[in-house]
Order: C-alpha cells, then sequence, then structure tokens
C-alpha cells in the first residue's frame, strides 16, 4: 500500500472536547482523525469500521481506558493502542504495557512534534505490515496463477503426447500390418515366430510354423483380374483366422502365401491343424462379383519337438518344404515334417 495516497486513521478517545479539539487540530494534517467522548462511542465507532490506531486517556465517564484498550487489543488486535494520560502513576503505565499490551504512553500535557512522532512511528509500522501482506497476497496469486498455467499447459502436454503415443500406435500397428488382408505382414509373423522359438529355449514345448499357399492363383487372378485375386486373399485370410485357436497367430508373408505360428503343438496337433484349415477353406467357398471361384490350399507345417533345438531359419525352409511336398503331391492337402536337434542332457550335479 502506497503511503502517500492512504492516510492512517486515528480514533482519539477523551472525555473532555478541549483536548479532543486541540488533537484533531494537531493531527489533521497527517491523518484521519475520529473522535469518541467514552468508551461505548469509541466501541460504537470502532464496531461499524476499521481504525488505524486509537488514543485514548485513561479515565473515561463510563469505564476505564484500560478496559477500552484490552477490548480493542482483543477485538481488533492490529489497531495500535497509544495511552494519552495526565495521571503518571507507575501502577497504571504497568497495567497498561503488561494487560493491554499498548505500543505507546503519552503524558499530558504533550508536546505535539512528540505525538506526532509517536503516531508517525506507528503509522509507518501499520502501513510497512499492509505492504509486506499486500505482497505476500500478490505473491500468492502469481504462485496460484503460475500453476494454474502450469496445470493448464501440463494438460496440453499430456493430451498432446496421447495423441502422438496414439497416432505412433496406430504406425506401428500399419508398419506390421498388411494392408489387403488386414492381418499380421511378414516382419509381423516372423518375430511372432522368433518369440515363440526363444519362448520354448526356457519353457520347452513343442512348436509349429506352417506355410499356407492359395493353389493355382494365377488361375484366379487370370479369371477374375487383380481386383478379384485381392478379393480372394482378402477373403481367404479371414477364413484362415477364423479357422486358427486363439493361440495361434496368422500373418501373410508374400503374395498368396500365410504363415501359421501355434505354440505348444506337436506332430498330430499340426497335421489336425492343417486339415481343419484345408477342409474350411475348400467347404466355406468364395463368391466374386455373383461368381463362385473355387479355393483350396497346399499346407506345409515344420514341428520342433519338445526339447529339441530349432532356429528360425531351419523351421521356416523345413515348412516351406513341406508345402513344396504338398504341392508335389496333387496339392489340397497337408504334409507336416518334423525338424531339430535332440537338446544335451543337462549333466548331474557333482557332490
Amino acid at each position: 500500500m502506497n503511503a502517500t495516497r492512504y492516510k492512517c486513521s486515528v480514533l482519539a478517545v477523551d472525555d473532555d472536547p478541549a483536548v479532543l479539539a486541540v488533537l484533531v487540530a494537531q493531527l489533521a494534517p497527517e491523518f484521519e482523525v475520529l473522535t469518541a467522548g467514552s468508551v461505548a462511542a469509541a466501541r460504537g465507532l470502532m464496531a461499524g469500521r476499521a481504525v488505524d490506531m486509537l488514543v485514548t486517556d485513561l479515565q473515561l465517564p463510563d469505564g476505564s481506558g484500560l478496559h477500552l484498550l484490552d477490548w480493542v487489543r482483543k477485538t481488533s488486535p492490529r489497531t495500535a493502542r497509544v495511552l494519552l494520560t495526565g495521571t503518571a502513576r507507575l501502577e497504571d503505565a504497568a497495567d497498561a504495557i503488561n494487560h493491554t499490551q499498548v505500543h505507546r504512553l503519552v503524558l499530558k500535557p504533550w508536546r505535539p512534534g512528540d505525538l506526532l512522532q509517536t503516531l508517525r512511528a506507528a503509522g509507518r509500522g501499520l502501513l510497512l505490515e499492509r505492504s509486506h501482506e499486500q505482497l505476500l497476497d500478490e505473491l500468492r496469486q502469481l504462485n496460484q496463477d503460475l500453476e494454474r498455467r502450469v496445470a493448464e499447459r501440463t494438460a496440453e502436454l499430456e493430451a498432446v503426447l496421447a495423441q502422438v503415443q496414439q497416432k505412433t500406435r496406430i504406425l506401428e500397428q500399419m508398419a506390421l500390418t498388411d494392408p489387403l488382408t488386414q492381418v499380421p505382414n511378414r516382419r509381423a509373423v516372423d518375430l511372432i515366430a522368433r518369440k515363440e522359438l526363444l519362448r520354448r529355449t526356457r519353457v520347452p514345448a513343442p512348436l509349429a510354423v506352417g506355410l499356407v499357399d492359395a493353389d493355382h492363383f494365377k488361375r484366379i487372378n487370370t479369371d477374375h483380374l487383380q481386383t478379384g485375386g485381392d478379393h480372394v486373399l482378402a477373403w481367404l485370410a479371414r477364413t484362415l483366422a477364423d479357422s486358427i485357436r486363439a493361440s495361434d497367430s496368422l500373418g501373410r508373408v508374400g503374395g498368396e502365401e500365410f504363415m501359421v505360428v501355434a505354440p505348444d503343438t506337436d506332430a498330430a496337433g499340426a497335421q489336425a491343424l492343417g486339415e481343419r484349415l484345408r477342409a474350411r477353406v475348400a467347404a466355406v467357398g468364395c463368391d466374386y462379383q455373383g461368381r463362385p471361384v473355387r479355393v483350396t490350399v497346399s499346407i506345409g507345417f515344420a514341428v520342433a519337438p519338445a526339447g529339441t533345438a530349432a532356429g528360425f531359419e531351419q523351421i521356416r525352409e523345413a515348412a516351406a518344404a513341406a508345402l513344396k511336398d504338398a504341392k508335389d503331391g496333387g496339392r489340397d492337402r497337408c504334409v507336416v515334417r518334423e525338424v531339430g536337434t535332440a537338446c544335451p542332457a543337462t549333466p548331474p550335479p557333482v557332490h
């Protein structure tokens, strides 16, 4: 608060109108002066407005100035309290200081300069305290504004980050998805197979990897053009995906060829899975532009039995060889081969 723009208010309380007139004349140039002739009048005035400083006589017609000072101390602790008295008893001074905690004690008759200096000092203290409180309020407001802005900016950044993460996931998904058939592409299904091979080194279990190839697909492209061929591939991907187990994975590895990764599947299980896929494709049938399109598949499965070691290239080459056997054997069939070398036995512990 700027001291040049604000006059501290002073409530002068005395039962002598002449004394009040002198106080008003001396203090009015520098302070807003209010007057009261009794304790009741002073309390009534302070009940309706704030007062910066109280200057009161010790003897008042309806009570002691000490009682008024004590009431002000309790009800308006920020009001500076000054006892103005013609009684110089030591006991009164001690009561004023100890019980009412007055800030100043001024004796009558007073010198105008001394009283002004006393009130000026008290006023400066009040103004400094108010200025300090105002600065604290402004600082709190600034901190609240800063916290709000930080929270808003954080929320904006989190929203942007969420969008970036969502777009990243979409891009990653697109990078691992075949756009035509909407199943994993070769990169994705190869990664799945490699992870399953790595897993079985920690938890021994059989693994089957199969290659599924549409029979005579060039004929389909010739008869129904590329758009018809694309339609058949999309239909084939859906049919195969609907025929595998929830634990199996299907991906397109190129052209009309798909890969199936079947964890925990031995040779008998691979044969059953391959036959189910082959029979489902042949039974469901595909239509394109109102015309039936006969589709069959040849399937080659390579199985790494539990307790054997096999690498990705080894099992994939074995699946390709089994697929070739299926094609050479007349197509529309499934061939299963086992692959891998027996893992060395773990030597017994030495005691």
